[in-house]
């Protein structure tokens, strides 16, 4: 890259970030009204400028850590949301599982799976306005980056070259179910507790005394609001299942895309190389320096964004903290970590609540074999040496802690 402006970490205030860089550079936020988000988006813009005007095209990559925790949000953003959740997340889910279906985005054949056993119904929680509360600051979060996302697309639109930019968004990952917690086993619980800019100590952990949002604070919004985020899909961010890794891709490129469309077919961030690479008419080097390249894995989703036919040949391949899954076509071998191989019929099952393992041994052996091959070959590491290593603070089965 010609120009850097982010941090070399992530998971911290957004009003402070420590390892904040411009170029190579570590820098201090400029005001004292700075938030992450806004001057993500604000160099983007900035960076845009500088590019748009030369006779050569350009590559910007805008990673925002929104909404990730901590749970940081701008008052007047969270205004528009506080009071909307107070419903519950067990009706949020069941409202947006029907608008889902409605839109056509999920088949109405998937029933929503059920709430994950480590969350409360909403009946039985206390501190039901601090709940909603943290939903909202998420909501907001997503608000102000969506907010961005307007000023950039303004921005390639001022400079006569929206039209033909490639614009592709997602999210990187499922809803997180991460809680943060004041106390911890960590021998530094405090990994996270970077001062104010003013200098104040923050208030660490998912404390229903705190109003969540302002920089002396740092809470996540949990596992029954992850639940619900993902719906109608089951577990979150870590796993392999589809609330682990379902997230929504939106493609933007008028010169090339002439009508809107939902395209079903699975695709990977793997994918999205060949995609630029065919966009550019470019060809992937087998070499750079004298060195051999790691060939990509991924496929061109060029067809499928043109409104071509278009359905992957290889399969898909996931592994992270032990979990792990193989995609071949309508097909999904998943294991949760340290559990057995699941086997589901993802297009007429794709909240897997049909687990058909027992019922093709064939199937899951073929494809359990094409997951350790693919394994071998990219070096994925056994993850039961790690996590004796490592270990893990958990409140339940799947609700674990971070420490504050």
């Amino acid at each position: 890259f010609d120009e850097f402006y982010g941090t070399l970490k992530g998971a911290h205030t957004y009003y402070n970030p420590p390892t904040l860089m411009q170029g190579e550079t570590f820098v201090q936020p400029d005001s004292p009204d700075y938030y992450y988000t806004d001057a993500v988006s604000e160099n983007a813009c900035r960076m845009i400028d500088g590019a748009a005007g030369e006779d050569a095209p350009f590559f910007l990559y805008v990673a925002f850590t929104s909404p990730h925790w901590p749970l940081h949000a701008l008052e007047e953003d969270i205004a528009r949301y506080e009071g909307k959740y107070r419903g519950g997340w067990d009706r949020l889910r069941t409202a947006r599982h029907e608008e889902l279906r409605a839109r056509g985005l999920v088949d109405r054949r998937w029933e929503i799976s059920p709430r994950d056993p480590d969350s409360l119904a909403w009946e039985d929680t206390e501190h039901r306005d601090w709940e909603d509360l943290r939903m909202a600051v998420y909501a907001a979060q997503i608000d102000r980056m969506d907010q961005g996302i307007g000023r950039i697309m303004s921005r390639l639109r001022a400079h006569g070259v929206e039209d033909n930019t490639l614009v592709i968004f997602l999210a990187d990952n499922g809803g997180c179910a991460e809680f943060c917690a004041e106390d911890s086993d960590k021998p530094e619980p405090a990994q996270f507790n970077t001062p104010t800019l003013d200098g104040r100590p923050v208030r660490m952990g998912n404390n229903p005394g705190i109003r969540p949002g302002a920089a002396d604070t740092f809470q996540s919004y949990d596992l029954p609001w992850a639940n619900a985020s993902n719906t109608p899909f089951r577990l979150f961010k870590r796993w392999v299942h589809e609330g682990g890794i379902s997230t929504p891709l939106v493609v933007h490129w008028p010169e090339r895309i002439r009508a809107s469309a939902i395209v079903h077919e699975p695709a990977h961030v793997i994918d999205i190389m060949p995609t630029c690479l065919a966009a550019a008419g470019a060809e992937y080097p087998k070499e750079h320096n004298g060195h051999a390249v790691t060939p990509v894995e991924g496929e061109s989703l060029l067809p499928a964004l043109e409104g071509r036919e278009w359905s992957r040949e290889r399969p898909i391949f996931w592994e992270h903290e032990g979990n792990r899954a193989v995609r071949m076509g309508q097909w999904k071998l998943v294991s949760e970590y340290p559990g057995p191989w699941e086997l589901y019929d993802i297009d007429a099952d794709r909240t897997e609540l049909d687990d058909r393992a027992g019922r093709e041994p064939r199937r899951v052996a073929a494809m359990a074999r094409a997951y350790e091959e693919w394994a071998e070959r990219a070096g994925v590491r056994v993850w039961a040496e790690l996590y004796d290593r490592i270990g893990r603070n958990t409140r339940g089965r799947r609700d674990h802690v971070v420490g504050g």
